[in-house]
Order: structure tokens, then C-alpha cells, then sequence
């Protein structure tokens, strides 16, 4: 299968890279000195699972040298999402699936209205990953999981396809019926622990040790099922403590994406997360207390230190 990564981040960096190793044709798009060390030394992936290291690597910062693929791993940060999908239009055929592994719940329409909607499909990904260094890839701990399905839900013969190549690969991965519930699922802790961990500035495990910042997240969590719930969306009955089992299982010195970009003085996926909440709360007329602080909290660090 010919495989498009955009990005080789921590997300599509790890998964490409996984199943590249299976031997699929995977092309990773890059740029910077994160490009450089893929072509000079190749892609390096430190892992709980086991060590990668791919050299040589298709690697290039201009997706009109790869041509039309079969699917795109779509895994840029939201503000990127526009400008990253018009770059990837010459990597449609007639049969391309681009698929959004994006944090949050719009990517699957902003996705479409570039690309067109028959070439997206929505996914999410469940990995704690991210660039140490130029050219390599950590993972914290040794979950790695995608999921995937059509926006409309149903079977679907290129999900089929995909989900066999992911098998092969070694990972864990399920092609849904129902991806909108499970991307709301994955939203809610999400969003929680983005928000939550970057207003600490604390990892997972003290935030949970404490009984009420471990509330904090769990109200975060709520306040998410609550928005759901008013769209349509049911998580079930036994949400919330299917959420504080998740809790209690995240490695106890994880940061969250946001978290590390906030260190980092990098522009923050804020207005895609707690920002999103708070907004839809607000239309909805559903309370979302906890989120409106995190967006206010953060709202001045948005767009980086550099901004």
C-alpha cells in the first residue's frame, strides 16, 4: 500500500514508520531539521515495544514529488490543518483516503471542504509520542492504537484494506461503524487532560494523586460528555467511570501534547480543545465551568512565546 505521512510528527512519524517497517511504501512529509536528519540518518523510533530504525526513508517537504497514494495519515496540529491539506491535494487519486488522526471534533469537515468529502475519513489515534530530536520519534510507554472509520458510519472496503496493513504491521487498530462516538470519547479525556495538565504544569501522575485536581479532570471529562450528549452523541451510562479507570492508568509521568508545546513556547492547540468546549457549551446553553478557566488561563500563550 503507498502511504502518505503528514506529518512525521509523533503520531504519524510512529505509525509510518511502523508500518514502513512491514514494508509498505510510506512517504513522510517533513520540513526543517526534522527533514535533514530523516534524510541524512533516517527515522529513528525509541519505544516501549521495541527500537526502530528505518534508514534510508522517503522523505520530502513537497507532496507533489510522491504523487496520487492510497491513504494519508492526516496528523498536523488544527491551525496547521488548512494549509497542510492544500499541500496534500497532489496526493489524491481517485480512491485516496485521507484519514484525520487531528485532536478534536471539526477536522473531518474542515478536512473535507479541501480535499472533498468522499476522501476523508475520520480516525484516532491513542499514543503518548512526540519529536525528541530531530529525526527521532519517543513513545511514552508501549500503547500504541489507531481507530477509523467512515464519517457517515458503515462498513468500508478501503478501511478494510488499511486495517489489514495496519495488522500486519504489529499494532493494535479497529475499523469502526460507529467512529463519531469514539471520536467524542477521545475528545473528552483529551481535552481534559490537555487543559488540565497545561494549567498545572504538572504530569499525569501528581495531577491524579491530588483529590481535587484528580477531580478537576474528571469534571473536565463530564463537562465534554454533557456537550455530547446535547449533539446527539450518547457515550453511555458508564462513562465517567470508564474515564477515571483511564485515569488511573496513564503512565505517571505523561505530559499532555499541549503540555509539551506550552513548554516549549510553541503555539497551542487551545482553541480546538478547551476553546471548542467552552464555545459549544456556550451554544448549547450546557455549563462547561472547567473549561471556560482552562481557555481563559491559557488564552495569552496560545499562540507561543514567539507570537
Amino acid at each position: 500500500m503507498k502511504i502518505a505521512v503528514m506529518a512525521a510528527g509523533g503520531v504519524g512519524g510512529y505509525f509510518g514508520a511502523r508500518l514502513a517497517a512491514a514494508g509498505e511504501e510510506v512517504h513522510f512529509i517533513a520540513r526543517g531539521a526534522h527533514l535533514a536528519a530523516l534524510k541524512a540518518h533516517g527515522l529513528h523510533i525509541e519505544s516501549g515495544v521495541g527500537n526502530l530504525h528505518l534508514n534510508p526513508v522517503h522523505a520530502t517537504d513537497n507532496p507533489a514529488t510522491i504523487g496520487p497514494v492510497d491513504i494519508i495519515l492526516f496528523a498536523v496540529k488544527n491551525w496547521a490543518l488548512e494549509a497542510a491539506a492544500t499541500a496534500c491535494k497532489p496526493l489524491i487519486g481517485p480512491d485516496t483516503a485521507a484519514i484525520s488522526f487531528l485532536n478534536g471534533v471539526d477536522s473531518v469537515e474542515r478536512l473535507g471542504a479541501i480535499l472533498g468529502p468522499s476522501h476523508v475519513m475520520a480516525g484516532a489515534a491513542y499514543i503518548g509520542s512526540s519529536i525528541a530530536a530531530p529525526g527521532v520519534i519517543k513513545q511514552l510507554g508501549s500503547f500504541a492504537r489507531l481507530v477509523f472509520g467512515e464519517p457517515g458510519g458503515g462498513g468500508s472496503a478501503r478501511g478494510e484494506r488499511f486495517l489489514a496493513v495496519c495488522r500486519k504491521a504489529g499494532f493494535p487498530a479497529d475499523l469502526m461503524t460507529d467512529i463519531t462516538r469514539e471520536i467524542w470519547a477521545k475528545f473528552a479525556m483529551l481535552a481534559a487532560m490537555s487543559g488540565v495538565l497545561s494549567v498545572l504544569r504538572k504530569p499525569a501522575g501528581v495531577a491524579r494523586e491530588d483529590a481535587v485536581t484528580r477531580q478537576m479532570l474528571i469534571d473536565a471529562i463530564a463537562e465534554v460528555a454533557a456537550i455530547a450528549k446535547a449533539k446527539g452523541v450518547d457515550l453511555g451510562s458508564g462513562f465517567l467511570d470508564q474515564q477515571k479507570t483511564l485515569i488511573a492508568g496513564v503512565p505517571a509521568d505523561m505530559k499532555s501534547s499541549m503540555q509539551i508545546d506550552l513548554e516549549r513556547g510553541n503555539r497551542l492547540e487551545l482553541d480546538w480543545l478547551s476553546g471548542a468546549v467552552a464555545r459549544l457549551g456556550d451554544e448549547l446553553k450546557v455549563p462547561t465551568p472547567v473549561h471556560h478557566f482552562i481557555y481563559a488561563a491559557l488564552k495569552l500563550h496560545a499562540q507561543g512565546a514567539k507570537a
